[in-house]
């Protein structure tokens, strides 16, 4: 089974996850592909701007301290590539055709998706033979958007969870191909639970992809209708966060 990611290059949380996944199937993974951390029309500057607003100095401070520090210790998913033999390379964008005819070339059964901030077309999620997936951190349909592990330690939630579905042109809304739940610890960081988020990932897709390269892949629609969408917090959500008795770091 060819196996192709698409991710970005996070040095805090992702190596970790990849070094797990490639222990694994490095073998059948045929490229992982790196696209910029940023959403359409941001910039570095744009980014760091809308965190500072968000979370204040304390927060933009502690982020950049954490990516630092991982650099210098030479976290990066290229590095947990480099290590298990796995080809990394660069991309701008995921639908270009160019990109598309690339992997394509590569025969490709299986795309997963791993906090890849770039919207799927269908050309790129009907291009692997067996499935396109994504990771999600979150009980789909619950939590679906942008930081659920923000929101569920926000929301006061006690029960947290992975979700691995089939992609489609919605936004975390295809047929559901596994999921994982476990339980939030009451003095746990934002921080803290993102890294224990992305073990839990790692296990789950890793069972995903055995069901998918054995046939027996079993999935199950999502009823959005009770489900719950989140965007980008804004300070009342930071506050209610810190409220909860919750911190970033």
């Amino acid at each position: 089974m060819r196996i192709v990611f698409l991710t970005t290059a996070d040095p805090i949380y992702l190596p970790a996850f990849f070094d797990r996944v490639l222990r694994e199937r490095a073998r059948d993974t045929a490229a992982v592909y790196l696209v910029p951390p940023l959403y359409k029309n941001q910039t570095t500057a744009k980014a760091a701007w809308r965190y500072f607003r968000t979370f204040g100095f304390e927060g933009l401070l502690g982020l950049a301290t954490r990516t630092v520090r991982a650099k210098a210790r030479g976290d990066s998913i290229a590095a947990a590539c480099k290590l298990h033999g796995v080809r990394c390379a660069e991309t701008s964008d995921v639908n270009a055709p160019s990109f598309l005819e690339e992997v394509g070339a590569l025969g490709t059964d299986v795309i997963v998706s791993v906090s890849c901030p770039q919207i799927f077309h269908t050309p790129l999620i009907q291009l692997p033979a067996k499935a396109c997936l994504n990771v999600h951190g979150s009980i789909l349909p619950q939590y679906r958007g942008i930081m659920p592990s923000f929101w569920m330690l926000a929301n006061s939630e006690e029960t947290a969870g992975v979700s691995v579905y089939l992609v489609n042109e919605e936004i975390d809304a295809g047929d559901l191909c596994g999921q994982q739940t476990f339980k939030i610890d009451a003095d746990e960081t934002l921080d803290a639970f993102l890294h224990r988020s992305k073990a839990v990932a790692a296990e789950l897709l890793l069972q995903v992809l055995d069901r998918v390269e054995q046939g027996d892949i079993e999935t199950s629609p999502l009823d959005l209708s009770t489900g719950s969408y989140f965007s980008w917090p804004d300070r009342e959500a930071v506050r209610r966060f810190r409220a909860a008795g919750r911190r970033l770091w």
